[in-house]
């Protein structure tokens, strides 16, 4: 077996034990963050039969995945990086799903590309829980305007997304993006990565975000 198979393996367990001990039933799917890492990498789990990839490029997730694509309809990509607004047209295209929508304009470039294609798109709001200047995301105030207009424009508008501020005991956030999250009535949660996916786990996100975990450093 392929180290990052196993890799992805572990993960899955280390998640069922931990939340089977808590007594919490949730079952995250595994979005493995392939950005950075050439195909031949990430080809043996692609084989193994996992779905879910992560990427934050435009121009790289077209050259990588768009043969890929074709030949495996199974595949699901992630956008998980910030989007511009110049790039939507090709996002679109190639995504299934965009975890980081954070504006009206940029929901509104969303809705009006995909009907071009006949597409639809799976959206998460990216919310900035730790109110970090330097940080992606809707303030948690604004959150349920944007709900609305996207709702509005008719995306499928699916759940919010989060990274926490880095070197803070994550759990309080988790814990404030999971009780937002229900009372927005948003059955998705993108939230956890390689350092926290387990906390993540435990305050129902059900999309975990992990890379390093998986395919190892990047260089």
């Amino acid at each position: 077996m392929h180290n990052t198979v196993k890799n992805l393996l572990d993960i899955d367990n280390n998640i069922k034990v931990y939340l089977n001990k808590l007594n919490i039933n949730n079952n995250p799917k595994i979005v493995a963050v392939s950005k950075t890492f050439k195909i031949d990498k990430i080809l043996p789990l692609i084989e193994y039969g996992h779905v879910d990839y992560g990427e934050n490029k435009v121009q790289e997730a077209v050259e990588k995945w768009t043969e890929i694509k074709k030949i495996n309809s199974k595949v699901r990509l992630h956008m998980i990086g910030k989007l511009q607004t110049n790039k939507v047209k090709f996002a679109v295209q190639i995504f299934d799903y965009i975890h980081s929508v954070d504006s009206e304009k940029l929901a509104k470039k969303i809705a009006d590309e995909q009907n071009k294609i006949n597409k639809k798109i799976k959206i998460f709001l990216q919310v900035n829980i730790g109110d970090e200047n330097q940080k992606s995301g809707i303030n948690k105030n604004d959150v349920k305007q944007l709900v609305s207009y996207c709702k509005e424009i008719d995306l499928d508008l699916i759940g919010l997304m989060c990274i926490p501020p880095a070197n803070i005991d994550p759990e309080v956030y988790f814990e404030e993006m999971n009780k937002l999250n229900k009372t927005l009535e948003l059955s998705e949660l993108s939230m956890g990565m390689s350092s926290d996916f387990l906390l993540a786990a435990k305050h129902l996100s059900t999309y975990v975000r992990v890379g390093s975990s998986i395919f190892g450093q990047r260089f």
